[in-house]
């Protein structure tokens, strides 16, 4: 896999129902600033109790979401994010997500996520 930064599309963010709300000059400062990464199944992309420092859209595949005290939590979707409440909330992870089967994820950073994105879980 080439280290080279491949941002995720317009195209792809702008399915995520979490997103839709954004006017479309700031999904494309987004998704310039969104690295997509492949992930094989069985890897582990957040772990429980790590520092949050990104911002997760799971843009194919399945994902398990599971939590050490509570067991299975979850399976995340495509179009589904994760990641967000270590960020709004300046806390650890609070759940291990695990890719089910090969799957496409995008994250941003933590000072993407507070830019462009925080607005979106403040308004709850």
């Amino acid at each position: 896999m080439s280290p080279r930064h491949v941002p995720a599309s317009v195209t792809e963010l702008s399915r995520v129902g979490l997103l839709t709300s954004l006017p479309g000059q700031t999904l494309t400062r987004l998704a310039e600033r969104m690295r997509r990464e492949e992930v094989p199944a069985g890897r582990t992309i957040v772990t429980e109790g790590s520092g949050g420092d990104r911002f997760y859209v799971l843009l194919s595949g399945l994902a398990a979401v599971t939590q050490t005290d509570r067991g299975a939590r979850a399976v995340l979707r495509p179009g589904e994010t994760f990641g967000e409440v270590a960020l709004a909330m300046g806390i650890p992870r609070t759940a291990t997500v695990t890719a089910m089967t090969p799957s496409v994820v995008a994250s941003c950073d933590r000072e993407t996520f507070d830019e462009l994105l925080r607005p979106l879980f403040a308004e709850d």
